[in-house]
């Protein structure tokens, strides 16, 4: 059995591999490569007045849109209309802009500023989108990310992901820490420190709690953390392991993986750690469980054919539902994760000796692999469905990443020192 088997199919196994990590309050650099075939022009002018903030807002709505591999940045330097009324529509047409951004910020009493953004169609010179909002000074990044996201959804037609938050595990020396970010890798904090491992996040479809593993107790334990309060319960706490937890769509259920009654096997439970149900039952390991959208199915690992594969089975405590298994292609695939639209699902894919990001359409049985590194693991849907969240590894050290849904585009999101790992990528978070 290979070390990185034991990693990606065993859960908690991995955790004897990990080396000293970052910083627990450093920022995540992000690196580009590639880019989409056809990438929409797009011209952000400096927002009037905010070089006088500690955060300029267009730099943010321009590394969101850059990170997405939709947009094509153009220089606006020499023209700084924040009206419509002064926007010169052949200047930017001349510099190929098919969208431009304009804007601007006004300082107000109490620490508050008013933002206000337009979006306008340089060939229809038409205003397509705008926002006007009054946010504290502190929130500012989070105002950018909204205005981002308003840009994306306009041009494109999809839900841009730019408002929501990763979560990750990392080890510093003795201490295991998980944090939470935003998407672009801004804003990290520890939501919990052990100097025993974490493993295995897992947001609540609401973005208000999360589900992890915890050895503090030495051995593994799955807890549920409030994030705005930081009030946490055990809820399985079984003889044996407890690992795996996975959130049902509608936030009632965990789908969590016991060795309760020998193996591990996937049970359903509550979300308070009542009504346990057993769902699998096979002469192998299951695990890694993950919902379907719907709920109605789980697809899962498991290694009851021989070989770790991936498998679906009917959310139901029926002794006589089956398993379909949905893999075929090589003798190693693991760790699955559902898109939002429930038509395909990325997994760890081993291939000519690498383990790689890779999507297989449940219509038609079509493998594609995305990255090409040696060792990739935990891959996590954007809730849109556009980019996949991974571990990997870049000279002997591990980061985070992400890849494009076609692979073409392909992000690096690393740190000064360290290793970070277990990455999940949480819900879209409902505007208040």
């Amino acid at each position: 059995m290979s070390t990185h088997f034991r990693t990606a199919f065993y859960g908690f196994c991995c955790l004897s591999l990990w080396l000293a990590c970052m910083p627990l309050q450093a920022r995540l650099n992000i690196e580009i490569f590639g880019g989409g075939m056809e990438r929409i022009p797009i011209a952000i002018v400096p927002f009037a007045d905010e070089g006088r903030l500690q955060q300029r807002i267009t730099d943010v709505v321009a590394a969101d849109l850059q990170r997405s591999g939709l947009f094509k940045l153009i220089d606006p330097t020499g023209s700084t209309p924040h009206e419509p009324a002064e926007v010169n529509y052949s200047e930017w047409s001349d510099r190929s802009a098919s969208a431009l951004v304009i804007g601007r910020t006004i300082p107000l009493p109490g620490g508050q500023v008013e933002i206000q953004f337009r979006l306008l169609d340089v060939a229809k010179q038409t205003q397509l989108a705008g926002l006007a909002t009054v946010v504290p000074l502190t929130q500012l990044r989070v105002a950018a990310h909204r205005i981002a996201d308003i840009i994306y959804e306009t041009l494109t037609g999809e839900t841009g992901v730019f408002s929501t938050r990763i979560a990750y595990v990392l080890k510093q020396g003795d201490k295991y820490a998980l944090q939470i970010a935003d998407s672009d890798g801004y804003n990290a904090h520890s939501i919990i420190e052990y100097t025993e491992p974490i493993i295995s996040p897992a947001w609540s479809p609401d973005g208000r709690r999360i589900a992890y593993v915890s050895f503090e107790n030495k051995k593994p334990v799955v807890y549920v953390q409030t994030l705005a309060t930081r009030e946490r319960k055990a809820v399985a706490n079984f003889a044996g392991s407890n690992s795996a937890p996975a959130w049902s769509p509608d936030g009632k259920k965990l789908a969590v993986v016991l060795s309760l009654h020998g193996g591990s096997q996937i049970y359903l439970i509550n979300a308070d750690g009542s009504g346990l149900q057993r769902l699998t039952r096979s002469s192998g390991i299951d695990t890694e469980p993950n919902f379907s959208p719907d709920g109605r199915a789980i697809i899962f690992t498991s290694d009851r054919g021989g070989s770790p594969q991936i498998y679906r089975i009917p959310v139901s405590v029926s002794e006589s539902a089956k398993a379909e298994r949905l893999t075929f292609e090589g003798r190693y695939n693991v760790s699955p994760d559902f898109s939002h639209d429930g038509k395909s699902f990325t997994f760890i894919h081993q291939h000519n000796g690498r383990f790689n990001v890779a999507v297989q359409d449940l219509a038609t049985g079509q493998v594609q692999l995305l990255t090409n590194s040696q060792f990739d693991e935990s891959p996590s849907f954007a809730p849109n469905g556009r980019m996949i969240l991974h571990a990997t590894e870049i000279k002997g050290r591990g980061i985070l990443s992400a890849v494009s849904r076609d692979g073409q585009t392909r992000q690096h999101l690393s740190v000064q020192t360290g290793d970070i790992r277990e990455p999940a990528w949480g819900p879209l978070l409902k505007q208040k």
